[in-house]
């Protein structure tokens, strides 16, 4: 008997789907796509940038940074020649650091190599290059037939062909790789897998899909078994830890002291004033009066009383911080540094006017604004 291998669930059910999958999306995709600036172009380096930036950051957000950075920096040569503190500093506000700090390390790399690669695994071996990113250059840079799966691309597959695995990770994230492999066509390989980021994140959403409007409803098994909000299965995530900082803003005519964290660590590069683990006994009325000896003892200079300034919340995605905020006066001729075990590397004072040239992170402008450092808009 003859069984139509769309309602087959035999592994091979991906294959016979193929084509079908690949008219109904395509034919979509051009009809509906964005208009995004990464989109008008097929620049290896100015696709890597977006690939990198619109890893855990919305579209909207990534915009404004992405057109800045790139008039900025225009080529990966130009981001390799420049200091890593103005990088970082472009990058201020954008959240997730470590990425900007991987796509310095790697523009030095392809600088040092004289070409993009346009294969995976010459991508690979670019630093902060993963699976995904290299398939988005590959493919959509270069049109290599290259497989790509992200958290959108996890989703759309997850459903059309009912994956009841985890796909964040083991069986259920291989199963969607296969299956993202097995599907990409020969020619436009990069429109296909933008077609299928694009369902993710416009149309096969993750708490409320809009099965009504897409393009290829008829061919998921999810929406046919009524498991469209049940898949994909997802682990719970782990939920951020509570951690307690006191940070200390000490101002004079000579400008505000910042310390700059080491690279390998949180905030790795970026400027901040600097801040403390709190002991788990000390009450939050009683941060001030520790903190101050320890600060004095961190940055090897006398610290006048403290004033307290409050406490500000920053959640993170492992950690949810409460940092106590005091400020002092630190007078123009006294001397601050930092011991080299630390979590610092380098003190600074920084005119308010010169603060942007730095990077600093969203958690520092929030405590230069709970000291009446910054005004709360440039947060």
């Amino acid at each position: 008997m003859y069984v139509d291998p769309v309602d087959d669930p035999a592994s091979t059910a991906q294959t016979a789907r193929k084509p079908r999958l690949h008219a109904l999306l395509g034919d979509w995709y051009r009809a509906s796509k964005r208009d995004l600036p990464w989109r008008r172009t097929r620049d290896p380096y100015a696709i890597w940038l977006s690939e990198v930036m619109l890893q855990q950051t919305r579209v909207e957000t990534v915009v404004p940074y992405y057109t800045r950075f790139l008039d900025r920096y225009a080529t990966v040569r130009a981001l390799a020649d420049a200091p890593l503190d103005d990088v970082l500093s472009m990058w201020s506000g954008l959240g997730y650091y470590r990425r900007a700090r991987m796509l310095h390390a790697g523009a030095k790399h392809v600088a040092a190599r004289g070409a993009f690669p346009s294969d995976v695994a010459a991508l690979r071996e670019v630093p902060g290059v993963g699976p995904y990113t290299a398939g988005a250059i590959a493919s959509i840079a270069f049109g290599r037939r290259a497989a790509l799966v992200d958290g959108n691309v996890a989703r759309v597959l997850a459903r059309i062909f009912a994956i009841e695995d985890d796909v964040r990770g083991g069986a259920g994230l291989a199963r969607v790789w296969e299956i993202a492999e097995s599907l990409v066509p020969e020619e436009a390989a990069g429109d296909w897998n933008q077609a299928l980021m694009e369902l993710g994140a416009t149309v096969c959403t993750p708490r409320e899909p809009r099965c009504l409007v897409c393009p290829v409803r008829d061919a998921c098994d999810a929406r046919r078994a009524g498991k469209e909000r049940a898949l994909p299965v997802l682990r719970a995530k782990t939920k951020p830890r509570p951690a307690r900082r006191a940070a200390i803003v000490l101002m004079s005519s000579a400008g505000i002291l910042l310390a700059r964290r080491r690279p390998d660590g949180l905030f790795g590069g970026l400027w901040e004033p600097p801040s403390i683990d709190v002991d788990a006994d000390v009450a939050d009325d009683a941060v001030a009066t520790w903190a101050r000896p320890r600060f004095a003892k961190l940055l090897g200079a006398r610290i006048a009383e403290l004033e307290p300034c409050g406490a500000i919340v920053h959640v993170l995605s492992h950690r949810r911080l409460q940092v106590f905020v005091s400020r002092a006066h630190l007078p123009a001729r006294a001397r601050a540094k930092v011991a080299k075990s630390g979590e610092y590397d380098a003190v600074e004072r920084v005119l308010p006017g010169a603060l942007r040239e730095r990077g600093i992170a969203t958690l520092a402008r929030k405590i230069l604004a709970a000291a009446g450092a910054l005004s709360p808009e440039a947060c």
